[in-house]
């Protein structure tokens, strides 16, 4: 058995109340963000735009990230067009990055891992 990637272990983490913490400074989120291939560090944000077969595999996609939003009580922004969908997460509460962001962006990396041939 191999063992678990970073990817899948930032991906098994839950996320929890972040207010009253300092958002995440660059330097923080840089290793976090080594972890998510194709996401881009943006003004307190991150966003991928991932790309489909087709328009309705690009809604499914955003219908599974919307259920992993409510599990984890932290919803990304969500940019459905023709074949894409951009996903862009930042926590309201700390003004800018946490932990939670990169928790559901891995868990919305995975997803699209599983759901996406090739």
């Amino acid at each position: 058995m191999t063992s678990m990637s970073s990817l899948e272990k930032l991906a098994s983490e839950k996320s929890i109340e972040r207010k009253g913490i300092p958002p995440m400074t660059k330097k923080e989120a840089e290793p976090l963000l080594q972890v998510l291939h194709g996401w881009t560090l943006s003004d307190g944000s991150i966003e991928k735009e991932f790309q489909f077969k087709s328009y309705l595999a690009g809604l499914d996609f955003a219908y599974s990230v919307g259920k992993i939003a409510e599990e984890q009580d932290h919803h990304p922004d969500i940019l459905i067009r023709w074949r894409r969908v951009k996903l862009t997460l930042s926590t309201h509460s700390v003004k800018g990055l946490s932990q939670n962001d990169f928790i559901v962006a891995a868990k919305s990396e995975v997803k699209y891992r599983e759901t996406s041939p090739g």
